[in-house]
């Protein structure tokens, strides 16, 4: 598949994930249509990208239906990447996540399939394994929503997948630029505890992840990248060393918050007996693959070795790996 000559759609396209994909995109589109809810970011974008005539930018909400109708007219690709993302967010407002999270998501899928939409990809999240909180329930309900959208498309030709990966760096919101700001101030660093593992993915990862997915996408699959894992206690330590101009500034150890894992996973026990393996990610078929057919076209791959596959039992990045992943970013 080329997205040469298509009419994207972007929902979320102001955030990390959705601005490297247009990033991506731009010059090759026919048009790209920036849907989100947060004005100051489409300004932010209007001015990125003020010099292509092939973007649009449209305020409005994945909760708003008329307004979605209007956003999917002739698009040919959906990238749905909004979302409540924030763990303690969504546990405060778990009525909230739901409303965006699943209402919404069930919005962007009904219209993308009443406009005969060629490929839908969401955006999901390693939380959604073994899901400990609300967020990730959210994102695992909405997995579970695409996929079951092949199931009933009748003679559409919307292919419907999703993909799953971690932690993205440096996104709004994420540990690092919270470190940041704590390192900034001359202290104290704040960590959940020092064990605590996560996978990481770049922003240019995310992205070329979710590009790869709608062109392999058959239909009701998840795809894996399969990502570095680090401890966040050393990815604090490198920080403080490489931005705290000499400093030994203190680590204090807050425990927990709400709906917060030890480690992440990015698929389950159970999960595992439906992967395939790929040299750089995993393809997770669905449960009811027999209803359409979509087991068949993935003959070349073998099943996954690894069972499940978690943050805990990843080999994690070295402080010098570590280091050297953040500078390759721009991160420090």
């Amino acid at each position: 598949m080329s997205f040469k000559g298509k009419n994207i759609l972007v929902t979320g396209g102001c955030g990390s994930v959705g601005t490297e994909l247009v990033n991506k995109l731009v010059k090759e589109a026919k048009v790209i249509r920036i849907f989100d809810n947060y004005e100051n970011g489409l300004f932010q974008a209007q001015q990125r990208y003020k010099n292509h005539s092939n973007v649009r930018y449209l305020l409005g909400d994945i909760r708003d239906k008329e307004r979605l109708e209007i956003a999917m007219e002739n698009i040919d690709v959906v990238f749905h990447t909004a979302a409540l993302k924030h763990v303690w967010a969504c546990e405060y407002n778990p009525f909230e996540a739901v409303k965006t999270n699943i209402d919404g998501l069930q919005n962007v899928i009904d219209y993308a399939m009443k406009h005969n939409v060629e490929k839908f990809i969401f955006t999901s999240s390693d939380k959604a394994a073994n899901p400990s909180n609300v967020m990730g329930t959210t994102k695992l309900a909405g997995e579970k929503l695409v996929t079951a959208a092949n199931y009933y498309k009748g003679n559409k030709r919307t292919v419907f997948s999703s993909i799953r990966f971690g932690n993205v760096m440096g996104s709004s919101g994420s540990v690092i630029p919270v470190f940041k700001e704590q390192i900034a101030k001359g202290g104290p660093v704040t960590l959940t505890d020092p064990k605590m593992s996560r996978f990481v993915i770049t922003m240019q990862q995310a992205a070329d992840l979710v590009l790869e997915a709608a062109v392999q996408a058959k239909g009701g699959e998840v795809f894996i990248l399969k990502m570095d894992a680090l401890n966040v206690k050393d990815l604090a330590e490198v920080m403080i060393a490489e931005l705290g101009n000499g400093k030994k500034l203190p680590l204090v150890t807050e425990g927990a918050k709400p709906g917060e894992k030890m480690y992440e996973e990015l698929f389950t026990e159970e999960e595992a007996t439906r992967a395939l393996e790929e040299e750089h990610m995993f393809v997770v078929l669905p449960q009811l693959t027999e209803l359409f057919g979509v087991k068949t076209n993935y003959k070349h791959l073998k099943p996954a070795k690894i069972q499940p596959y978690t943050s805990r039992d990843a080999k994690l990045l070295s402080k010098e790996e570590v280091k050297s992943l953040l500078k390759k970013e721009g991160l420090i």
